[in-house]
């Protein structure tokens, strides 16, 4: 069934139509009126939904198991290649390196106590991963198959997971209805940072903003739709098609290549004074120093160590020359 679905091309555009569509419609409505307004909706909604998956999954007969896949380390696995796989996700659920943190960080009011926001949205976004992490590892433990990763692990093996559990049927629906949700709101946020752009620095308008926008995407995003399908033969890096290759690219290289560039500016070029007035304005002045530390030395140093050795492993230098000739 899943690979009659992606490899059915014109019905990959119609739901990647629908999708952007539904983006369109709550972003065009502003902050407060869109955005604010479906994020009540649906964040407790989807937490909710994790809440029964993850208490189903700690009652399940595999809750032991997904505790230890969970928390028990092998570092003998512990490569460049995983730190940066690890970084790249790191970047995407915090939504750093997208712009998307700095277009939310400029609606706060001044004296809005940055380092109590960041963590709690820091700390909230671990538990909520861990959660769903324990709730799928533990009914997959808990009929005996061995846990996957990406797109094999969501759509092949959890549907068949819940299929062998009571109530299965039910589960099932929670569970996808969430990671609509959890699609829906990322790509919200992802929008948003580029109208707000085009509002403030272009002087356009909300309603043609997001619509230019949300029709650009829905152009950008025909390839991945069809990477399956029509254009299943096209090979962009390596053997991977425009869908591998987009999401190897993002996740991996553009989102830390574009975390070292801030953290680049924030430490060297931004002025100190306006660093230090931005976290005394909310009461967090007494971590700037430690902090600019950070920003300025650790955070580059450390995202470009990793980044050159993942590409040198993974031969992306040799990429590159190739296609530069």
């Amino acid at each position: 069934m899943f690979g009659g679905l992606v490899e059915n091309g014109p019905r990959q555009l119609l739901w990647h139509c629908l999708f952007m569509i539904m983006c369109l419609g709550i972003v065009i409505g502003g902050v407060q009126k869109g955005i604010e307004r479906w994020s009540k909706i649906l964040m407790p909604v989807l937490f909710v939904l994790l809440t029964l998956l993850f208490i189903n999954g700690m009652l399940s007969k595999g809750a032991w198991e997904g505790l230890s896949f969970m928390f028990r380390p092998d570092f003998a696995k512990l490569t460049a290649g995983s730190v940066l796989e690890a970084m790249g996700h790191a970047f995407f659920t915090l939504s750093l390196g997208m712009a998307a943190m700095i277009t939310y960080g400029s609606y706060l009011s001044k004296d809005e106590d940055l380092l109590a926001a960041s963590l709690r949205v820091l700390g909230l976004d671990t538990l909520i991963a861990l959660m769903a992490g324990l709730a799928i590892f533990s009914v997959v433990f808990s009929v005996g198959m061995e846990p996957g990763a990406g797109p094999g692990l969501v759509f092949k093996t959890i549907p068949v997971v819940f299929s062998q559990l009571p109530g299965g049927y039910f589960l099932a629906i929670f569970f996808f209805l969430l990671l609509s949700f959890a699609a829906l709101t990322s790509n919200i946020s992802l929008l948003e940072a580029q109208v707000a752009y085009l509002i403030d620095e272009r002087g356009w308008s909300r309603k043609k903003a997001t619509a230019f926008l949300a029709a650009l995407a829905f152009v950008v995003g025909i390839p991945t739709a069809l990477s399956y399908n029509a254009l299943s033969d096209w090979k962009v890096i390596g053997d991977r098609v425009f869908f591998d290759s987009a999401d190897m690219l993002a996740s991996n290289y553009l989102l830390p290549i574009s975390g070292l560039l801030i953290s680049i500016y924030v430490g060297w070029f931004w002025s100190g004074s306006e660093e230090k007035e931005e976290l005394i304005a909310g009461g967090a002045g007494w971590v700037y120093p430690t902090w600019h530390f950070l920003i300025r030395y650790v955070s580059p140093l450390a995202v470009a160590v990793v980044l050159y050795f993942k590409a040198k492993e993974t031969g992306l230098f040799d990429w590159l020359g190739s296609l530069f000739g």
